[in-house]
């Protein structure tokens, strides 16, 4: 029986650790040849842990925040793979969790930075050999947090992300290429091997972290946190050719929260 994803290439940003790592694992057991990058060295351990039952993979560590980036993980995989037929662009995250008032210029700029820009230019970079090949699948990672609190640059940045989502799905169905989100809700994930921000977190930034926490279960009707499976499962469904006839498509998992 054919698997999921054989005889595809999946390349997978943020794959060093938390969903990005099990939507590379889970795709690989489906019959997927990985690309998995990422900025932090770890991503060569679940590389080589994908490869050790025998699946083909490579990793390249780049900071997709920068154009440079994203154009030495399109020339990996091309150059050895010759096509890429699905991207899944995981990299994101909130750094600080603050009322917007408190957060100051570069502070702002490093969130846009960190969730909007490595989907743009991942985007950018694989839509030609895309478009050559006429066919091709991306799946953006986006949020329910585009309606939240104590996040504001964060949820401009997922809200960029479904624009962009919607935005390419128009321009390129025509070219055999969907494009689709899945926006998560809280997701329960062991702790961080490279954190997000080193800062020392404050007893009052503390505090309104736990707010998020908060109003992310009480906006959920199953008022808990998803699982990462949970996560991955939606990613790859709309990765896969079951989701064949859906494009432009924002997919909620969030437990009914809609964002």
């Amino acid at each position: 029986m054919k698997q999921r994803f054989e005889g595809k290439v999946v390349v997978v940003t943020g794959a060093a650790q938390g969903i990005g790592r099990g939507v590379a694992i889970a795709a690989a057991r489906q019959g997927a040849t990985v690309v998995l990058c990422d900025r932090s060295d770890f991503v060569h351990e679940v590389a080589a842990e994908i490869s050790a039952p025998g699946a083909r993979c490579i990793a390249v560590t780049a900071d997709l925040e920068t154009w440079a980036g994203a154009r030495k993980m399109t020339d990996a995989a091309l150059g050895t793979f010759g096509r890429i037929d699905v991207l899944i662009n995981n990299v994101g995250g909130t750094i600080w969790a603050k009322p917007y008032q408190e957060y100051d210029e570069a502070q702002i700029e490093a969130e846009v930075r960190r969730s909007l820009f490595p989907t743009l230019w991942c985007c950018r970079a694989v839509l030609p050999s895309m478009i050559e090949h006429r066919h091709g699948v991306i799946v953006n990672v986006s949020s329910i947090a585009t309606r939240s609190i104590y996040r504001v640059p964060y949820a401009a940045s997922k809200g960029g992300v479904n624009a962009l989502t919607a935005s390419l799905a128009f321009e390129h169905a025509a070219d055999g290429i969907r494009v689709n989100a899945v926006a998560t809700g809280g997701t329960e994930a062991p702790p961080r091997r490279v954190p997000r921000n080193t800062h020392q977190q404050t007893e009052q930034e503390a505090i309104w972290y736990q707010g998020i926490v908060e109003q992310t279960k009480a906006t959920s009707l199953m008022h808990r946190y998803g699982t990462i499976d949970e996560q991955v499962g939606a990613i790859l469904f709309l990765a896969s050719d079951e989701a064949s006839y859906i494009t432009g498509t924002v997919l909620p998992v969030g437990g009914g929260d809609q964002g």
